[in-house]
């Protein structure tokens, strides 16, 4: 990993590569954003935010027209007015108004209405150069309904971050480093339904291009730091060109130290370094000792870019010298840095890099004098925004049309993604651009002729502009929709003939055209050709109606789909709950469980107990533990879906209880438990090889069966070795639906969706996106069937909290396969089966869902080690009666000298 220092050119001193820390290739890497709860003390400077150009500064809900200068920051803000057309204004209430609270936080723009809410902001420099955006939030109790709200923020059709609340004073501030695609940036709140989504403030500094770039994807702020601050403030703006905000960190075990001096200039590091924040450092507390600190970050697929600013304070005399190198995770980070006297100078990574925790150590080198120093740092979550906007052509003709007929509807941002606007239908191209395929302007109020701008979609295949008020002819631009299935004209003011191309594709059957309702002879110019009339009319007045009724139809559909295009399963309501299972009284689980005296496992919403039923069969009952409307409502998406789906590899329900506030379901009895407690359990028989492969096996088919089997297909959500359930013949089952999902439409590949699952096994394109496919759980299978290779957890504590995919990687790329194989198995097994079996879970985790395997293609590949196992083990059976002599009950085979392929 290459390192690079950037200062004044006298300054650049020597470096050495890093060690290279594994990435992981993350698409929209996860916004863990700072937050503060004082936003008050800010130091003054000496410049001027229009120096640097394109600063907007947004107060959010204060009146129309209205600005101000804020007294503690001496930034002027501006009404939102301007840049959204959506949403109310709202005050916080007055016991959250204090003194010190910064004026920007006592008033929000809120937004009951509407699933997705935009500012559109247009900085003069446009497209290709980077930004600072940042929002505010403060609660504050502003609806008088004491709930705290969360949403999600979106910069354009990618996932920002998740904006969550510890309590109604919290400030929450959301910061990203930005280079746009397009000459507007667009920046959404959507509503997740969680509390109704609010914005506080809203601003855009312009940052110089060399600096904060990256490969790809933009920098969400995870930490920036004033090391050693002696003021206890935050520096930002004036001190600060860029409007940064400077956190103070003082590290443990370490002294401050500092100079009276100003430190470098506004002009020569690119970087732009505050000198408030570079004139102070800390060192450690025993000269030859080390600066050493750490942030848990809490997941290993997190990536982070950081910047180091070093500037040496003190004039160092001729036998004195600081040099210094950094370690990270125990490995170099960065070699021999010599601090240039006032002046500043950064190092940073030219890669990302990762880990649970970044463990930091600052240590001098064995010809330094001086110990190290640190002046300041930033650590910034890399977010990768995949997701390309909606076609261009697309989007400016909805603009068009929207300014045209000063359409009413809540249009905002991207039309397509991460929602369709109102009246859309978009297709999904994966990562590519989306295209609009439907537009529904039905009862709109649209006046005068048919623009221009619907030709312009070339992709529509419906369109309907019926109940308006339209004028003049059908024009012959529609002709060139050639994909249009279906138009609907009918009851405008339209008149004339219908163009002959449009009128030949509705003979034909290509086009559904509905026209009724408009000036008499639409159809054809009557008066001039009475004839043909007599022979065209009768078939239109035949054929009208009932086309009218299937384009309703498809339109009612289409609206439907655009309406819900995911749902969750439904919920069960008193006398909802029908099914051919058995129900039975709350007396009834009393006396199945013996007064719930067996408690066998414990779920986030219920209780699992032991059980016989009448005639000694043994069952699982799970019992709804809290009331609470989250809890309920997972548990009875379990109950209605298990009554729904029926497969020999999902948990088998037996029966119910829905009496009052007593909720149970009734299972099959599986005597080995879950298979996370198996493989973790000492005391139990080790699994072998065929046996791990057949409980694999039986996974995915469950899976495949939700996946491909059921109409509409479901997605679980929350697959993991503790929800898979091994009966007494170790038969496997797939268990604990409460979070499942399912696609109403096979047309809608993806779903914009809040994140639930279990950490570890959580498909990061859904954590860091929100895109929620089949093949989240395809990766989440993925890493179950690792564990059942190695044995080893999802999250590996004994190894530094690694992901054991990023364990396994390096391995498997040596061609260790042994080294990967859990130990228990002692050798025993084909090492052809288990190299595919690693080549099948390595395929189901890449970070984009659409590089891994669908689940029948799992199964396939899954049967076939199935199949090698069998075939090999049939093999040493028949070589050991041949080999061993006849009185001999056991045979042996040195599998160290087994021939396996190659790495691959």
């Amino acid at each position: 990993m290459g390192l690079e220092y950037r200062g004044r050119a006298a300054s650049v001193i020597q470096f050495l590569l890093a060690a290279v820390l594994g990435i992981w290739a993350c698409t929209e890497s996860f916004c863990v954003l700072a937050s503060d709860k004082n936003l008050v003390n800010h130091n003054g400077g000496r410049r001027k935010l229009h120096d640097i150009g394109s600063s907007i500064s947004i107060d959010c809900g204060i009146p129309e027209d209205f600005s101000y200068t804020d007294n503690k920051t001496h930034i002027i803000y501006t009404s939102d007015s301007k840049f959204i057309d959506t949403g109310i204004n709202k005050n916080i209430s007055p016991e959250f108004n204090s003194e010190d609270l910064q004026q920007v936080l006592e008033n929000v723009r809120s937004f009951p209405h509407g699933k997705r809410n935009c500012y559109t902001l247009k900085p003069p420099q446009g497209k290709g150069t980077i930004y600072l955006i940042r929002g505010y939030f403060m609660y504050g109790n502003y609806d008088e309904s004491g709930g705290l709200p969360e949403f999600d923020l979106y910069v354009g059709v990618n996932l920002w971050d998740s904006v969550k609340f510890d309590n109604a004073s919290h400030v929450v501030i959301k910061e990203i480093i930005h280079l746009p695609l397009l000459d507007t940036i667009h920046v959404c709140l959507l509503d997740t339904g969680f509390g109704t989504p609010f914005i506080s403030a809203l601003e855009l500094r312009h940052f110089h291009d060399s600096s904060y770039r990256i490969p790809s994807g933009s920098l969400v702020l995870y930490k920036r730091f004033d090391v050693g601050s002696t003021t206890n403030q935050i520096v930002r703006y004036k001190e600060d060109a860029f409007d940064r905000m400077w956190f103070p960190y003082n590290i443990p075990s370490s002294v401050s130290i500092n100079t009276s001096f100003p430190v470098g200039s506004l002009n020569e590091n690119e970087y732009k370094l505050p000198s408030s924040v570079m004139k102070t450092a800390m060192r450690p507390s025993d000269a030859n000792g080390s600066l050493d600190f750490e942030f848990d970050t809490g997941d290993p697929i997190l990536e982070f870019y950081i910047y180091m600013h070093f500037a040496e304070l003190e004039s160092l005399q001729r036998n004195q010298h600081r040099e210094f190198s950094i370690e990270l995770n125990g490995n170099t980070w960065a070699n021999s840095i010599v601090p240039d006297y006032l002046h500043s100078i950064t190092a940073i990574t030219n890669q990302s890099v990762r880990g649970t925790k970044l463990r930091f150590s600052i240590y001098k080198t064995s010809n330094s004098t001086l110990p190290p120093i640190l002046n300041a740092m930033e650590i910034y979550l890399v977010r990768d925004f995949l997701q390309a906007p909606t076609d261009q052509e697309d989007v400016n003709a909805m603009m068009e049309i929207k300014e045209s007929y000063r359409v009413g509807k809540s249009w905002q941002g991207d039309p397509c993604e991460p929602n369709y606007w109102d009246g859309l239908n978009c297709s999904d191209n994966g990562y590519d651009s989306p295209r609009i395929v439907s537009l529904n302007l039905a009862s709109s109020g649209l006046t005068g002729k048919i623009s221009l701008s619907f030709s312009k979609i070339r992709t529509l295949q419906y369109l309907d502009l019926s109940n308006n008020s339209l004028t003049e002819q059908v024009p012959e631009f529609l002709s060139r929709l050639s994909k249009l299935k279906t138009l609907n004209l009918s009851n405008n003011k339209l008149s004339g003939s219908i163009p002959s191309s449009l009128k030949e594709r509705f003979i034909n059957g290509s086009l559904l055209l509905s026209v009724d309702g408009n000036v008499d002879c639409l159809i054809d110019p009557c008066k001039k050709q009475k004839k043909k009339r007599n022979i065209v009319v009768p078939v239109v007045a035949t054929l009208v109606p009932s086309l009218i009724i299937f384009a309703a139809l498809i339109i009612f559909w289409l609206c439907k789909r655009k309406q819900a295009p995911v749902k969750v399963l439904e919920s069960i309501n008193g006398g909802l709950l029908k099914s051919n299972n058995q129900q039975f009284t709350y007396s009834d689980i009393v006396s199945i469980t013996k007064n719930f005296q067996s408690l066998i496992g414990k779920g986030g919403f219920g209780m699992v107990y032991h059980g016989y039923l009448n005639d000694g069969t043994q069952v699982a009952v799970k019992m709804l533990s809290t009331l609470s409307s989250q809890s309920s409502m997972q548990f009875q998406n379990e109950a209605q879906l298990l009554m729904r789906v029926h497969h020999r590899n999902l948990a088998s329900i037996i029966g119910y209880c829905n009496e009052g506030e007593n909720m149970g379901i009734i299972f099959e009895y599986m005597a080995y438990g879950n298979l996370e407690d198996y493989l973790s359990d000492e005391t139990k028989e080790v699994l072998n090889w065929k046996e791990r492969l057949q409980i694999a096996v039986d996974a995915a088919q469950g899976l495949e069966y939700l996946h491909h089997g059921c109409k509409p297909p479901i997605i679980h959500r929350d697959v993991k070795t503790a929800n898979i359930l091994l009966n007494a013949n170790l038969d496997a089952q797939i268990a604990d639906f409460g979070f499942s999902r399912f696609f109403p439409l096979e047309s809608v590949s993806h779903s914009s969706t809040t994140v639930v699952g279990t950490f570890g096994y959580l498909d990061p394109e859904y954590y860091s996106c929100h895109r929620l496919t089949e093949k989240s759980d395809v990766y989440s299978f993925g890493v179950v069937l690792l564990q059942l290779i190695t044995g080893h957890p999802a999250i590996m504590k004994s190894h530094n909290s690694t992901h054991i995919v990023e364990w396994v990687r390096p391995i498997l790329s040596r061609g260790d396969i042994r080294d990967i194989v859990d130990p228990r198995l002692q050798g025993n097994f084909n090492t052809n089966s288990v190299w595919k079996a690693v080549e099948i879970a390595m395929a189901c985790v890449p970070f984009k869902g659409t590089e891994r395997p669908t689940m029948n293609l799992v199964v396939m590949d899954l049967k076939q080690c199935l199949e090698m196992e069998n075939d090999c083990k049939q093999t040493w059976e028949m070589e050991s009666q041949t080999l061993l002599p006849a009185d001999s009950g056991s045979y042996y085979m040195d599998l160290e000298t087994e021939m396996g392929p190659q790495p691959r």
